[in-house]
């Protein structure tokens, strides 16, 4: 049985609603300590000034049979006109007390409402903070008021945001020139091998030593490639552009269709339409991430199932694929960089990043991802998106 309403249980940690209630709290006990106050006065005037008797000269005297009878008649008159007295006070009192529960009652309201004026600085603050976790950090709150508290917790923030603003652009422009850096020597070492493979006179030795250097070569620019791709993602450096995850789906689809023959497994797409906005670089890795793996840790003559569709929280993209059975206290442990199960078809050819851009891309965008063991065998990877992202980019 739910005792507090679900509103104010809603908002049980609101400042606005706990300085609202001690304006009333306090408002009420001032008036309950007024009133009981003016009752005790009441009672105990009451008590102690009684009504003042009337005398009268009566001629012929009165005998003390007639001056007992008048004195009890005169009491009695007292007496009552003391109790009509009393009686109206208490009316008054309770007529005031009704009054003043009335008047609690506004001035508890007034007091949300002013309550909520004075913190409204806060919701904007807190507001931005909320904008910012979406990794806004263009965004200030540039508050107009006197100087004061909230005033100097505002610009302080502000200056905060600037400063990671600018971290986060540095960040950026590193991840820039890492990516230039890193690719250019793997470019020049590729080129190098690949002339002296293509040599007249070069012998088996150095063929075969070469096509080694090759395949090192290449895993080390995938590495490269994905490192830079989770760097950018957790980054939060996306431009967000009209796409259709479903158009990007189909293009990753064709690209791996020669790999997925040479492995023998067959790929089934059902590809509805997922517009949306977002980055179509990254949402092209995270695409291409997920079908890599859907591949790659399957078993020949195994399938792929690729689904898009528009679902109430934005679209989703969903990979499915045979393959060994895996523990479901397993699959955290996929979305961590550079975690691989072992014993996992094709383990050994990953770099252990793939869910992992996977992931960072999904939440960069605003949305999630998450994975499900089969129960023969295989995963089932679900990418949900908003349409659009929390974040509209830096």
């Amino acid at each position: 049985m739910r005792i507090v309403p679900r509103w104010i249980a809603e908002r049980r940690g609101s400042l606005r609603l706990r300085l609202t209630a001690v304006f009333g709290a306090m408002f009420f006990l001032a008036a309950v300590v007024v009133l009981a106050a003016t009752v005790l006065l009441v009672h105990r005037y009451g008590q102690h000034h009684p009504s003042a008797a009337t005398y009268f000269k009566f001629d012929p005297p009165l005998t003390p049979q007639q001056a007992r009878q008048l004195s009890i008649e005169r009491e009695q008159a007292a007496a009552g006109q003391q109790a009509d007295t009393r009686a109206d006070v208490l009316w008054m009192l309770k007529w005031g007390s009704l009054v003043a529960t009335g008047v609690g009652v506004t001035a508890t309201a007034a007091g949300w409402l002013v309550a909520g004026r004075l913190l409204r600085p806060l919701t904007w603050i807190t507001g931005t903070a909320e904008r910012v976790a979406g990794r806004t950090l263009h965004q200030r709150i540039a508050l107009k008021a006197p100087p004061g508290e909230v005033k100097s917790l505002a610009d302080s923030f502000d200056r905060m945001l600037e400063r990671l603003d600018e971290s986060f652009a540095g960040q950026g422009r590193f991840i820039a020139n890492a990516a230039h850096e890193l690719k250019t020597p793997l470019v020049i070492n590729r080129t190098l091998v690949e002339v002296a493979m293509n040599r007249r006179d070069a012998p088996t030795q150095v063929l075969n030593l070469g096509a080694d250097l090759l395949s090192v070569n290449a895993r080390h620019e995938r590495l490269v490639d994905a490192l830079l791709a989770l760097a950018r993602s957790e980054n939060g450096t996306v431009d967000r552009l009209p796409t259709d995850l479903a158009e990007v789906t189909a293009s990753v689809v064709e690209a791996a269709a020669p790999a997925a023959e040479r492995a023998g497994v067959t790929v089934h797409t059902w590809l509805c339409p997922a517009p949306l906005e977002g980055d179509p670089v990254l949402l092209e890795q995270l695409a291409r991430n997920l079908l890599d793996n859907a591949v790659r840790y399957n078993v020949s003559g195994g399938t792929v199932h690729v689904t898009t569709e528009a679902v109430p929280e934005g679209v989703r993209l969903t990979v499915a694929n045979t393959g060994p059975v895996v523990a479901p206290h397993e699959v955290p442990v996929l979305f961590q960089p550079f975690r691989r199960l072992t014993d996992r078809v094709g383990a050994a050819k990953g770099s252990g990043l793939g869910l992992s851009i996977v992931q960072a891309v999904a939440r960069t965008h605003g949305g999630d991802a998450d994975a499900a063991a089969l129960p023969d065998g295989g995963l089932a990877v679900t990418v949900t998106l908003p349409v659009r992202g929390v974040n509209a980019g830096r």
